[in-house]
Formats: C-alpha cells, sequence, structure tokens
C-alpha cells in the first residue's frame, strides 16, 4: 500500500474506533507488520503535534487514539454541556499511587500500605475507570488483584507507567512525630470519600 494512502488509512481507524485501539489489530486489518503500523502512528503523532491542531494522537501503552487537545477542554463542555468531574479526594489519590506503583495488588495490600479500609476508595477508583480488577491471586480465598487502566494513562497524559514520576527516598519521606498535626489525623478520618 502506497505510504500516503497507508497513512490515511491509519488515521480513519484511529478516529472511527474512538478508543484506545491496539497497532496489532490495525496492522492485522491493514495485512501490515505492527512495526510498520507503529512507525505510521508515531509519524502521524508528530504531523499532528507540528500542525497545532485541536486533535492530537496519544500513545497508551500498545494502543493509540485521538482526543482534543486540554487546552480546548472549557469550550467542549460548555457546548457538549458537560459537568467539570470532580476531582480526586486525598484518600482516593493515594490508593491510586499505591496501585499504580505497586501493580497488580490486593486489597490488603493497599489497606496494610494505608493502615485504613479502601473499600469504598477502590470502588469510586474502578467506577471513575482509573482501575480495574486484573484476576485473582492463586492463594487461600484467592484475592482479587487490581491494576491501573488506559483510561488512567489518557488521564495523566503518559503512554506507559515507565513515565510515572520516580517515588522519593524512604529516608526523606519519613515524617518526623513532631511535623504530625491534628489536620492530619482529621484527614485520614475522611477517608472514606472519593
Amino acid at each position: 500500500m502506497e505510504r500516503r494512502k497507508l497513512k490515511s488509512a491509519v488515521e480513519a481507524i484511529i478516529f472511527a474506533c474512538g478508543t484506545p485501539v491496539e497497532a496489532e489489530r490495525i496492522a492485522q486489518a491493514l495485512g501490515m507488520r505492527e512495526g510498520d503500523i507503529v512507525a505510521v502512528c508515531e509519524e502521524l503523532r508528530q504531523e499532528y503535534a507540528q500542525a497545532e491542531r485541536g486533535i492530537r494522537i496519544v500513545h497508551l501503552g500498545k494502543s493509540y487514539q485521538m482526543c482534543t487537545e486540554e487546552c480546548f477542554a472549557d469550550p467542549i463542555r460548555t457546548v457538549m454541556d458537560l459537568r467539570r468531574n470532580t476531582p480526586l479526594s486525598a484518600a482516593a489519590a493515594e490508593v491510586l499511587a499505591v496501585i499504580a506503583y505497586n501493580q497488580p495488588v490486593t486489597k490488603s495490600f493497599i489497606e496494610q500500605v494505608r493502615g485504613v479500609d479502601c473499600s469504598g476508595v477502590i470502588s469510586g477508583l474502578i467506577a471513575r475507570q482509573l482501575i480495574e480488577e486484573k484476576g485473582r491471586l492463586e492463594l487461600p480465598g484467592k484475592p482479587l488483584i487490581y491494576g491501573t487502566t488506559e483510561h488512567f494513562l489518557r488521564c495523566f497524559n503518559i503512554s506507559s507507567l515507565d513515565e510515572l514520576p520516580p517515588l522519593p527516598n524512604d529516608e526523606e519521606e519519613k515524617p518526623s512525630a513532631e511535623t504530625d498535626t491534628p489536620a492530619d489525623v482529621s484527614s485520614a478520618e475522611q477517608d472514606g470519600d472519593v
């Protein structure tokens, strides 16, 4: 297939899917090698970025998706009459961080790290499609394990978990007894909020 026609076909597929589509699926549909499709997708990404269009192609793990530029979120919301999503609570952000950096993890692992029940927070993160069940551990009771989703990557504008910022050293993050304040205690009591 001619290069220009191939690029147009890949662009059409990514646009029509609406959701992230794996390069492997595009390659199968077009009878091409996956590596060639990845190269075309990357070329399209660069073209969209250089043209400063209102839409762009994002790379999410092994998938690609078209989305709008962040700077146009407000007018898009207005036209589509969408309400702004409420931000994550501190508890939800903590649970999400534990999962993102340690996945796949069980609920008991998360609760061990945080020291409080996380059932409500986990349910809220699943409802927001930021985490999902990834299977079960082969242990007594077969506990569920959780991991992040492609929607998580989109929300944080990263293409893979490798782009997460590094964790601080243990020595730097250990709070002293003097820094614990009543505010820390009251926020811990509200951990059921998402």
